[in-house]
């Protein structure tokens, strides 16, 4: 299996569950669903290492108690947690509200990053790097990386070269009209000459995935969503798995969309290992 670095957060998140849509205005009823793991970093992270491969999270969590239960749940659930930053700050915390479609809204109430870019990346060996971060100062440290290893990249951000990359996955809700209409144009000035794949997922739509002469689409399974939280996360997290073990983009598409499809079926913020490993023998 492949050693992978993924950039992103760790994060606690406290769950409410709503007993009706959100609406602007509206007066609603929930119920307080307890904590858990969470960021989309961590997510990846502990899907990547379910599916036995050597995952090193470069995150930042505070020096308090909620730092540490996260440091020790991310090494529980086999992640590499020796290069997550301890800061004097607060650990990142957020606030999900889940609907009764099983939608999820996130608050983001502290978020815990450093104030620089984490160089240590450089002296990680690696075969991938998935980086799940808005921070616009990375891509000196990508673009080096690239010349080892496929670097993989979420947007936003999409300011011009921000993100050197072989391939680049958005949200289609995160895009502007005209992005969506355009990917690959869009690609290319975030990505540069570096970039072979832009991969938008659309939710219950499935994924497409676009070169520079080529577009593939992938329908997502027909599913009773339970939690959408980490999907994405998850969807990613099965692209790399099939990547970096040699499968083509068409096929690796196809199993980024049963992982992204899986992680909605559970109450959690992480695809379980169980699930994972299940998903790998398919």
């Amino acid at each position: 299996m492949a050693r992978i670095v993924v950039i992103g957060a760790a994060a606690h998140d406290d769950v409410v569950r709503l007993r009706e849509p959100l609406r602007p205005g509206g007066h609603l009823n929930g119920i307080a669903a307890g904590g858990r793991l969470g960021g989309g970093g961590a997510n990846t992270a502990v899907a990547l290492a379910a599916a036995d491969h050597t995952v090193t999270l470069l995150a930042a969590i505070g020096q308090d108690a909620a730092g540490d239960a996260l440091r020790t749940e991310l090494a529980d659930a086999g992640v590499d947690t020796s290069q997550l930053a301890r800061l004097a700050r607060p650990t990142t915390h957020s606030l999900l509200l889940i609907d009764p479609g099983g939608e999820r809204t996130v608050l983001n109430l502290t978020r815990c990053e450093e104030d620089q870019p984490p160089n240590r990346l450089l002296d990680l060996p690696v075969e991938a790097v998935y980086v799940r971060s808005r921070r616009c100062d990375l891509a000196p440290l990508l673009a080096t990386k690239a010349r080892t290893a496929l670097v993989v990249a979420h947007l936003p951000p999409t300011e011009p070269d921000s993100r050197p990359a072989q391939i680049l996955v958005a949200s289609a809700s995160d895009l502007d009209p005209a992005a969506r209409r355009d990917p690959w144009s869009l690609g290319q000035a975030v990505a540069g000459e570096l970039l072979q794949w832009v991969v938008i997922t659309d939710g219950a739509a499935g994924a497409r995935a676009y070169s520079e002469d080529e577009s593939l689409v992938v329908p997502a399974p027909v599913v009773q969503p339970v939690d959408t939280t980490g999907a994405g996360d998850a969807f990613v997290a099965g692209l790399l798995h099939a990547l970096v073990g040699g499968r083509p983009m068409a096929e690796a598409l196809a199993v980024a969309v049963r992982f992204g499809a899986e992680a909605t079926l559970w109450e959690t913020s992480a695809l379980p290992a169980a699930a994972v490993r299940r998903l790998c023998t398919e």
